[in-house]
């Protein structure tokens, strides 16, 4: 049987259509391909994103806290001039890399500093996230760092 150029060229067509299929339905059937949103309530915290501005400038101004990495995990240094029993907020950690890594710890300081223990960290990128409130003020410190 011989192929004349018409034929040759829809055999081409097929085999190449066939071929993008194949890695269309191959990618998205892979878990590792598979990522999620940052937030679930993606709309819900894009209101918000105001207060989250005025609240960071409020903590660059007022009350910066500085992170440090120990040997027994990372260190949160609030302001040494703040009254810790009406500091009060949540320090997240969330982990880009896996969703299930991510956590949250309430502050509540006898001094004026907070210890992330070694153990609920794992190398890596974390992304931090320290949000409080002080007398009225809302106060907000973001920072990557890799642990």
């Amino acid at each position: 049987m011989k192929i004349n150029w018409g034929t040759g060229i829809v055999i081409a067509f097929i085999a190449f259509i066939s071929f993008i299929l194949f890695f269309v339905i191959r990618m998205s059937s892979d878990n590792r391909a598979n990522h999620d949103l940052v937030t679930e309530e993606y709309y819900e915290a894009e209101l918000g994103y105001q207060k989250e501005i005025d609240a960071e400038t409020n903590a660059n101004k007022n009350a910066r806290i500085t992170v440090e990495k120990t040997a027994e995990g990372l260190l949160l240094k609030f302001p040494e001039n703040l009254d810790l029993n009406k500091v009060k907020g949540t320090v997240s950690l969330y982990r880009p890399s896996n969703k299930h890594l991510d956590f949250d710890l309430s502050i509540s300081l006898s001094q004026a500093h907070l210890l992330i223990p070694d153990k609920r960290l794992l190398d890596g990128r974390w992304d931090i996230k320290v949000f409080w409130e002080y007398e009225g003020e809302d106060y907000l410190h973001k920072e990557s760092i890799t642990y």
